[in-house]
């Protein structure tokens, strides 16, 4: 049986660890046969979502590591509000993010058989 897996990461791309290990928790969910996974960025949150970043040599960078999770099938949202109050359009996501809003949230909450804030 599969379960519907939701993580909802309100934190900062780079400086909070719960937000690196949020994804990581992602990418070793979505890599499971029993478990559909879905990210909803929130908050600074979205910013994990830029396309581009620019990290130091053996510094994560969680732009490839949103990449990899939806490689795995993992689906990734990010509030349109949050990214309308820190200036990012759509287009400076990467490619597997999309714009999102709360009724979706609300829906995919709803839906799910487990939710993760981080």
């Amino acid at each position: 049986m599969t379960k519907n897996i939701l993580l909802i990461v309100n934190g900062p791309a780079y400086g909070a660890d719960e937000t690196y290990n949020a994804i990581r928790l992602a990418n070793a969910l979505a890599r499971r046969d029993d478990a559909e996974v879905t990210v909803f960025l929130m908050g600074d949150g979205v910013t994990c979502a830029v396309a581009g970043q620019k990290t130091p040599d053996g510094y994560y960078a969680l732009d490839r590591m949103l990449q990899s999770f939806a490689r795995h099938g993992g689906t990734i949202a990010c509030c349109g509000t949050c990214l309308d109050a820190r200036g990012l359009a759509e287009e400076r996501l990467i490619e597997p993010a999309h714009r999102s809003t709360m009724d979706q949230l609300a829906e995919w909450t709803v839906d799910a058989d487990e939710v993760l804030t981080f």
